[in-house]
C-alpha cells in the first residue's frame, strides 16, 4: 500500500467550495445589516383597552374599563367563546400565581385583527382565528369613555 501525499490538485476543490461558502456568509450578513428595517404593518397598533373580567352575582361575567373601573360589559348565559378565552388567560395566571388585580389589554391591529392578551404573563389569542361572530363579542368592547364621542361622530 502506497500513501501519497495530498497535492495541491487534489486540495483546490475543498479550497474553493470552503471559500464560496466564506463569500455566500459574508453576503448574506452583509444584506442583512445593510438593509433598512421593515416595519410589520399588521403589528401597528391602532387602539388598546385594558380590562378586568368578573364573574357577577348570578353567574354572568363582568367587563370593567381598568381606568376608570365602569362597567363597560355584561356576558349573560353560557358565553362558552368567552369564557373559554378568559379560561386560557387565567389557567396560566394560576399556574404562574398571578392574580386578577391586573388587567388584560384588549388590542385592535391596523390590519383589523383584534388581540385579547395578558401581560403578566405574555399570553396572546388572536381572537379573529374563531371566526367574526366570536371576535364580535370581543370587539364591542373597544371603544372607551374617552373617545366615545368621537366614535359616534366618524358614524354618522
Amino acid at each position: 500500500m502506497s500513501h501519497h501525499a495530498p497535492t495541491s490538485k487534489s486540495l483546490l476543490p475543498g479550497i474553493l467550495a470552503g471559500g464560496l461558502l466564506a463569500i455566500t456568509i459574508g453576503l448574506v450578513g452583509w444584506a442583512k445589516l445593510s438593509a433598512p428595517a421593515v416595519q410589520d404593518t399588521q403589528d401597528v397598533v391602532l387602539w388598546q383597552r385594558a380590562l378586568l373580567f368578573a364573574d357577577g352575582p348570578k353567574g354572568e361575567v363582568v367587563v370593567k374599563d381598568f381606568k376608570t373601573g365602569e362597567v363597560i360589559g355584561l356576558f349573560e348565559g353560557e358565553q362558552g367563546f368567552v369564557r373559554g378565552t378568559l379560561r386560557a388567560l387565567i389557567r396560566e395566571r394560576k399556574r404562574r400565581d398571578v392574580g386578577s388585580e391586573q388587567p388584560f389589554e384588549l388590542t385592535g391591529k391596523s390590519n383589523g385583527r383584534l388581540i385579547l392578551s395578558d401581560p403578566t404573563t405574555a399570553q396572546r389569542i388572536d381572537l379573529d382565528s374563531f371566526g367574526p361572530t366570536n371576535a364580535a363579542l370581543f370587539r364591542n368592547l373597544r371603544v372607551d369613555p374617552t373617545s366615545a364621542s368621537l366614535s359616534s361622530r366618524s358614524a354618522s
